[in-house]
């Protein structure tokens, strides 16, 4: 499938594992450049050799998209590396499930105002080349009851700052949407941390979906996102 890809250049946080990294090697084979961020060093530069196979310009950073000045200097990396930014997905979830201070702390920070803070950064950029894409990743937690109530809040946000970005930002060309996703299991998330730590509750969680099966990179969807 030819999704006209070729040749721009985007930007995946949390590129490193899961959903960013399915994203990042999607837009790579697509012919994208791409540059990912991640905390850990090891699968961030695991997924960047992934990357690389698909012969287009790559940058990995180590980057906590908590920290603003960690994030602004990865951005101007990435569009240094990269030469200028068409696409920006944000992807980086806290999932931090305590209903106290410091679960709706690090949900607010990570989720909400690292998106916020991106958007800030890239959309001068994309404005002066003549357009550009964000994507928010939200969750079907954001939708519905049921999922921790900070992390819900958090993913609740992101789908309002989409809507809202889309019609501040329509007239320069720069189109924004959202994707509120299931919950994704892959090696190491925390479907897969269920799966042999709480057996019980993965069998219970799995029984409710009506196909009987999972989506992921192996598996997988569940009912509370990954």
């Amino acid at each position: 499938m030819d999704l006209c890809l070729r040749g721009k250049c985007a930007v995946v946080t949390g590129g490193s594992k899961g959903i960013g990294r399915a994203i990042a090697l999607g837009l790579a084979q697509e012919g994208a450049n791409v540059a990912i961020c991640a905390r850990g060093a090891d699968a961030l530069h695991d997924a960047e050799r992934e990357l690389l196979k698909q012969g287009g310009r790559v940058w990995a950073g180590v980057c906590d998209v908590g920290d603003p000045v960690a994030l602004d200097g990865f951005l101007e990396s990435a569009r240094q590396v990269l030469g200028r930014l068409d696409i920006l997905v944000n992807n980086v979830s806290a999932m931090a499930f305590a209903d106290d201070e410091a679960g709706w702390r690090s949900n607010l920070n990570v989720d909400v105002m690292a998106a916020v803070r991106a958007c800030w950064k890239v959309v001068p950029w994309m404005t002066e080349s003549g357009g550009g894409c964000i994507l928010h990743i939200s969750s079907g937690s954001g939708l519905e009851a049921g999922s921790p109530p900070a992390y819900a809040a958090a993913k609740a946000v992101l789908i309002s700052h989409s809507k809202t970005l889309a019609v501040a930002l329509a007239p320069q060309k720069i189109r924004v949407n959202v994707i509120a996703p299931g919950s994704i299991e892959f090696d190491g998330g925390l479907w897969d941390t269920f799966r042999h730590s709480n057996p019980d509750f993965y069998t219970m969680a799995l029984g409710t979906i009506p196909w009987g099966r999972r989506r992921g990179d192996r598996r997988s969807s569940l009912r509370h996102e990954r």
